[in-house]
């Protein structure tokens, strides 16, 4: 192309695809404008008119987010003259290959909508799924982002969620803490138990109802193992555990009873009174 003919082509077509790059660019600035308007009324209304949960409006409005994005995606390429008849025909021609490319995320998307039909877990509940462990912050289309104990932001695809094991800490109303204590030879084990109940009861946090076992787990030739299981709300379930310990460090030192030889040897134990840490 020669001089004259790029003239005669930016003299005569040049003014009027610059018009349309600047209609799209201030489409561009409306359109997000409007859908940010959008999805914030949307979020109130389910908020204060339907009554919607967090998990399930959060789900419903980044399915809205997608929907208004794509359309428009096409409002401005139908600027450009690009219809939406010629922009279909495009991904078809390329089917295939964006099926290949997309096939992954798919299977996350069809998972994301069978976990709102099932409803395993919410935003808020303390679960491990797809082999993590940790508090709900967001399911989304593709993902769910957990955060851990160690305080970790961790996203998890929801496929992976789907098809492995969910355990929901947050469905049920109390959940059982379980710590164990061996005793010194020569320590009788009905005496440590009677002497254990009264304080573990009185733990801050531990329901009355299921009442804390206090049982002998096992006799073995280093001494009786005892296990101490209160009971309490999925909240509270480090500070009764931890708050375990102590009572039975205070209790069997009170009642003056020596330390065991061979300690509990889990993967993290305390020393006195061979207390097993088991997470």
């Amino acid at each position: 192309m020669n001089t004259d003919s790029l003239w005669h082509l930016l003299s005569t077509q040049g003014a009027d695809f610059g018009l349309k790059v600047l209609a799209a660019l201030a489409a561009w600035i409306v359109g997000r404008w409007l859908i940010a308007l959008g999805l914030k009324l949307f979020s109130s209304a389910l908020k204060r008119g339907a009554k919607v949960d967090a998990t399930l409006a959060h789900y419903l409005r980044a399915i809205l987010r997608v929907a208004l994005n794509i359309g428009l995606v096409l409002a401005i390429l139908d600027i450009f003259g690009v219809k939406t008849t010629s922009f279909a025909a495009l991904l078809a021609g390329a089917g295939l290959a964006v099926g290949t490319a997309w096939g992954g995320m798919l299977t996350h998307f069809a998972a994301g909508v069978f976990m709102q039909l099932q409803r395993p877990f919410k935003v808020g509940d303390y679960v491990t799924a797809g082999s993590v462990t940790g508090w709900v912050r967001e399911i989304g289309l593709f993902n769910t982002t957990l955060v851990t104990l160690e305080n970790v932001r961790t996203i998890v695809g929801n496929n992976a969620i789907v098809n492995g094991v969910i355990q929901n800490y947050s469905a049920l109303p109390y959940r059982r803490v379980d710590t164990a204590v061996r005793l010194a030879n020569g320590v009788d084990p009905l005496e440590a138990i009677a002497r254990l109940r009264g304080p573990i009861a009185a733990i801050a946090n531990v329901v009355a109802e299921p009442v804390p076992e206090i049982e002998i787990l096992a006799i073995t030739l280093e001494g009786p193992q005892l296990t101490v299981r209160p009971y309490c709300h999925n909240d509270h379930y480090w500070q009764v555990y931890f708050d375990t310990y102590k009572t039975i460090v205070a209790t069997f030192a009170a009642a003056g009873y020596p330390l065991p030889e061979t300690p509990i040897a889990p993967r993290e134990r305390f020393a006195p009174y061979g207390l097993g840490l088991r997470s």
